[in-house]
């Protein structure tokens, strides 16, 4: 599995950033076709006291790196990472792995 790691600096206003991030940044995103998965989560500290260096971080998944490349690539896509400006006052930096899963994650999906 390949993954597009984000990892969102903190922003100058959170509260519009969050805003804007689910109101616009991540309709815009879901244009995008070919992802087998997606992740956001808002950073806490491990360090009690001490604020964590990012303060969200998406994981986007892919097939391959060229499946990856080609979801990048299309309009979509480009649309996508030229919206990023509008709202990482923080700043942003994204980075590629090939993701090994030790032990995959089981969601119980039946009705209770």
């Amino acid at each position: 599995m390949y993954r597009l790691t984000v990892m969102y600096g903190h922003p100058e206003d959170p509260a519009e950033f969050d805003r804007y991030y689910h109101e616009v940044h991540i309709p815009l995103a879901k244009t995008m076709k070919g992802l087998t998965g997606w992740t956001i989560g808002k950073c806490i500290s491990a360090e009690a006291g001490n604020p964590a260096p990012y303060y969200l971080i998406v994981s986007l998944y892919a097939e391959s790196a060229a499946a990856m490349q080609t979801i990048l690539e299309s309009p979509e896509g480009q649309a996508t990472i030229a919206d990023v400006p509008n709202f990482a006052t923080g700043g942003v930096m994204f980075m590629y792995d090939e993701e090994e899963v030790l032990i995959p994650v089981e969601f119980d999906t039946t009705d209770k």
